[in-house]
């Protein structure tokens, strides 16, 4: 964790410098983003959510120690150092037993800590905002805090038996939920200043009350609402001045940032605001696998143009049967019907369709597509049509017109934008 730590110092003195957290499990994603982190010699973040990846296996079927596995092999295909790729879990804590009785949700919450901090991630963001069974609706700040605390325990035990790196924490949480608002929004108000005042005096209490003060000092960041998020297919956009009051809350603790979630689809110049804002740490998922649909939705058209029929992978029919034979994913969240479902299965901002990428038939789908179109480049007019940035670049001689390189120089696109807003030489 030592550059991120020489990060948040850096930017505690003053610095506009930050760092985003790549928060997706699909490889196309990861790969681009250990590649930007090759090419600029810097740090990259990649963190687990805990409905993603848990001891239960999560949603992509892997538990952390396989998670980490996963990264660090992708790392060494493509030539990154093990010291520059930091591991990090999101909203660890009993969001996926929530159905359960806070006790039992709070003893499989320790086994994740656990697992997690034995698998070698040591940025834990500490999540206990949920109720749970016989929890009232909302959760009080003591309460939130001393749940944080019990799970920080278990971490730093764990930590203390497996060694490396002591691990860094961050606590809060925003509001909506993770991944996107299920309601159309209009406007949406930041934490109130005193509200993230509370937190932090709640959860330094909690710890030194749980004889955590030796931890205190390395929790990094504090999660809040600057005031961003997006919804099926709306973004609300960072205003700075609305989190002014925010801004001076975080710049008066010593060590301390505000982390940012739902920043997807923000614009350049807001991410560089919220940066500046010290909101230094900038959270990304949904915007990485939402162009990832883009750039093999045109290739899937590039396909259909370029090659005969027998030849092509029919991966949006794939992925749209997949998406109708299994709708847990996605049946909670859209509420429309015929051409407006379809449009929101495969458009929206929410990104569900990110949840199905694993399924066997769209990866062999998927794994065609690309094949396909190695074997067969497609002419530059095609690119032009379809893909205009890439055609660009191959235009200038600065990227290969294969496939697979199309796909991550769309991905990148993303990750660029926030790596120039982090500064440092990212851009």
């Amino acid at each position: 964790m030592k550059p991120l730590l020489d990060i948040i110092a850096r930017h505690k003195a003053g610095e506009s410098r930050g760092i985003y957290s790549v928060c997706s499990a699909h490889p196309l994603v990861i790969e681009a983003a250990l590649r930007r982190a090759l090419r600029h010699a810097g740090p990259v973040l990649i963190e687990a959510t805990s409905n993603q990846v848990n001891q239960d296996g999560g949603y992509t079927g892997m538990r952390p120690a396989d998670f980490a596995r996963f990264v660090r092999e992708i790392a060494a295909r493509v030539g990154l150092p093990p010291a520059r790729v930091l591991l990090g879990g999101d909203h660890l804590g009993p969001n996926c037993w929530q159905h359960l009785s806070a006790e039992e949700a709070m003893r499989r919450s320790e086994q994740l800590l656990a697992d997690y901090v034995a698998a070698g991630f040591r940025k834990l963001h500490l999540d206990c905002s949920m109720s749970c069974g016989g929890d009232p609706p909302q959760l009080g700040d003591e309460l939130v805090a001393e749940r944080a605390a019990r799970l920080c325990r278990v971490a730093e035990s764990t930590w203390q038996n497996v060694g490396g790196e002591a691990p860094v924490y961050v606590v809060g949480t925003e509001v909506p939920v993770p991944g996107g608002a299920q309601e159309s929004l209009a406007e949406l108000r930041p934490t109130a200043a005193a509200a993230a005042v509370a937190t932090i005096a709640a959860h330094a209490n909690a710890f030194a009350a749980a004889g955590l003060s030796a931890a205190w000092p390395r929790v990094v960041a504090l999660v809040v609402q600057p005031g961003v998020e997006f919804d099926h297919h709306h973004v609300i956009d960072f205003v700075p001045e609305r989190a002014a009051a925010l801004s001076s809350v975080i710049a008066a603790q010593p060590s301390m940032v505000y982390e940012a979630h739902s920043t997807d689809y923000q614009t350049a110049a807001n991410l560089a605001a919220l940066v500046h804002a010290h909101f230094a740490i900038l959270k990304v998922g949904p915007a990485l696998t939402f162009a990832l649909r883009e750039v093999l939705w045109a290739l899937a058209q590039i396909e259909a143009e370029w090659l005969p029929a027998t030849q092509r992978s029919g991966l949006r029919e794939a992925v749209l049967a997949a998406m109708d034979a299994d709708p847990r994913h996605w049946q909670k969240y859209y509420h429309s019907t015929g051409a407006q479902l379809l449009l929101d299965q495969q458009y929206s901002l929410s990104d569900r369709l990110r949840y199905y990428w694993p399924v066997p038939a769209v990866e062999r789908a998927l794994a065609k597509l690309l094949a396909s179109l190695e074997a067969n480049p497609p002419p530059l007019t095609l690119l032009s049509q379809y893909l205009p940035l890439q055609y660009a670049a191959v235009r200038a001689g600065n990227l290969k017109a294969s496939a697979r390189d199309l796909v991550l120089y769309h991905i990148d696109q993303v990750l660029q934008q926030y790596g120039a807003a982090c500064g440092g030489g990212w851009d």
